[in-house]
């Protein structure tokens, strides 16, 4: 069965192509061209599309000049179902998958002798930038449609596409354009430069502002985008080409990435147009032919659809291909799945910092995220009125931007301000939930509460919470830790472990002590209370800040071990304040 799924970015949805009328495949270097030639032919003249892709390994019919390793195989070069219709699609992943362990193919050992090799030869004057990547593989199980759908949640791809075939299925989470053709216009929007996403939104920024101000990474980029433009200057009308947007900084879930725009006019066809393009010079090098000699000498299997490139042909000259970059290949019949990653190498690279941007980019294969929205809980007080409500809707503003939710922040302040108009004469104080929806919708759920809970600094007028260590670490890299969602397997995990308690203390992975599943904690400690910083892995209570920003509370790490030992124990949150409380184990 050949079926095709592809992102429609625009409107924001799944569109499926099925049954295609015919499918054009070939393994033959020679035969790629006629192939393309006739896809071209045919959904000009019939009004059908082709979506497909074409193998990195298909580069020398388009250039006899640009050498790649033989094709692995059976798999294609070239393969294309030509569709009549498309159809809109709501998938929901009902069905499973799961994968064993990734394992690269190269030895850190190997990797930094193949480094060395480069800059040996970028000192001899063959090459400025040489595009160095290599494969992980697993073993896959279960449904690849769902696992395609996970990939694109992770990532957030534009240009994401699901190719499912008897032998093989491709699942591209592709954050790349290509080249886009519409008409005589032709644009292509290279990446070159990323930067690890971080756990906190002013710690992300930095990361965000210190990739936009890399000289590093705008060199390679510019490199990259002066390649893109020769290659469109070689079929684009004279002084077309342009450069709108340089340096851009887009967001993923996973890193950050540089981006910039290259524009031309043409009436070359598609074939023309690969012959002057393919392979993206971003995932080569710079000078094209000679970095891919030394690529095919130094990656010891072939890249196969990753690099390639992967998308749909469509009438009246239009057509959309992506770089099949952070892309899984499954292979059906064996049970397996391999993922290229590289990134490109330069004479100021290092070889820990390039090992380490391979893993960045692939962790999209294990960052899976789940369905979740953003809330707060707040106090509302019936003398004073909501306690720390600035604190609130700043961290709220935060995550929103972290995790690229829309937030209509006025409308939010005008229904806030209606809620205190409304709320009637209270007898006690209010415990005020905001959610975030999905949407941008917000809505309150409102529950009282006793007065007198809470209190002064080292007051708590309530019996002692009794607390005991949660049974196992949290992993202080998880983001949920640092922002107030939905999502609370974490902390869910963290009471279900241990009984007979009110509340649970977690730890991490280096036995320091982070915070309670609904509040911080705070000990006294040498005269002074002290509280873990954010970086343990915890949320940065609104009222945590407040008493830091006080002076009353300051941030030291403290131990699994010290907190047993501690003389006081309080847990603290912006609606109950200070409440004291006793390990019990």
């Amino acid at each position: 069965m050949n079926i095709v799924a592809a992102y429609d970015a625009e409107r924001r949805c799944w569109v499926e192509y099925s049954q295609p009328i015919e499918v054009v495949r070939t393994g033959e270097v020679s035969e790629v061209i006629s192939a393309l030639e006739y896809l071209e032919r045919i959904v000009a003249e019939q009004g059908v599309c082709a979506a497909g892709f074409i193998s990195y390994e298909a580069a020398p019919a388009f250039d006899d000049a640009l050498k790649s390793h033989q094709r692995s195989g059976a798999f294609p070069l070239l393969w294309f179902g030509v569709f009549e219709r498309a159809d809109e699609i709501s998938p929901s992943p009902q069905k499973m998958f799961s994968l064993d362990e990734w394992i690269p193919n190269i030895s850190p050992d190997e990797y930094h002798r193949s480094i060395d090799r480069i800059k040996h030869y970028i000192a001899a004057g063959d090459t400025y930038q040489v595009n160095f990547s290599f494969r992980l593989r697993a073993g896959f199980h279960g449904d690849p449609f769902a696992f395609c759908l996970a990939l694109h949640d992770a990532q957030r791809a534009s240009y994401s596409m699901f190719i499912n075939t008897d032998d093989f299925a491709v699942c591209s989470a592709s954050p790349e354009l290509f080249f886009r053709l519409d008409g005589d216009s032709i644009r292509s929007r290279p990446m070159k430069g990323t930067a690890p996403r971080e756990r906190t939104f002013h710690a992300d920024m930095r990361n965000a502002e210190a990739l936009r101000s890399s000289d590093k990474d705008r060199a390679e980029n510019v490199m990259i985008v002066d390649m893109i433009r020769n290659d469109i200057g070689r079929i684009a009308e004279v002084e077309s080409v342009r450069v709108p947007h340089l340096f851009s900084i887009e967001k993923y879930p996973t890193l950050w990435q540089m981006t910039s725009t290259v524009e031309g006019t043409t009436n070359a066809s598609l074939v023309e147009i690969l012959k002057a393009l393919f392979p993206c010079a971003s995932i080569t090098g710079a000078p094209k032919a000679r970095t891919m000699e030394i690529i095919r000498e130094l990656e010891s299997t072939p890249r196969k659809i990753y690099t390639g490139a992967i998308g749909i042909i469509s009438p009246n000259r239009k057509a959309q291909l992506a770089v099949a970059i952070r892309t899984v290949l499954i292979d059906k019949r064996n049970g397996t799945a391999e993922y290229g990653t590289g990134g490109g190498v330069t004479w100021g690279s290092t070889a820990e910092g390039e090992y380490e941007e391979c893993f960045v980019k692939a962790r999209v294969l294990t960052d899976v995220r789940p369905s979740f929205e953003l809330f707060e809980t707040m106090l509302f007080a019936r003398d004073e009125g909501f306690f720390l409500l600035d604190e609130h809707m700043e961290r709220l503003k935060q995550s929103a931007a972290y995790f690229d939710l829309p937030l209509q922040e006025n409308e939010l302040m005008r229904m806030i301000a209606r809620l205190k108009q409304d709320l009637p004469r209270l007898k006690d104080d209010l415990r005020v939930r905001l959610d975030l929806h999905n949407d941008g919708a917000a809505t309150f759920a409102l529950r009282g509460l006793r007065r007198g809970l809470g209190g002064g600094l080292g007051a708590a007028s309530d019996e002692p919470v009794q607390v005991k260590f949660a049974a196992s670490p949290v992993d202080s890299s998880n983001v949920f830790l640092y922002h107030k969602t939905t999502f609370r397997k974490v902390y869910d995990d963290a009471l279900a472990s241990v009984t007979d308690c009110d509340d649970v203390i977690l730890w991490n992975e280096r036995g320091e002590s982070t915070e309670a599943t609904i509040a911080n904690i705070v000990v006294e400690r040498d005269g002074e209370f002290v509280t873990p910083p954010v970086e343990c892995g915890l949320l940065a209570g609104t009222f945590r800040n407040s008493l830091l920003k006080e002076g009353k509370v300051k941030e030291r790490v403290i131990m699994k071990n010290e907190l047993q030992r501690a003389s006081k124990l309080f847990l603290i949150n912006s609606v109950r304040k200070w409440r004291r409380a006793v390990a019990t184990g």
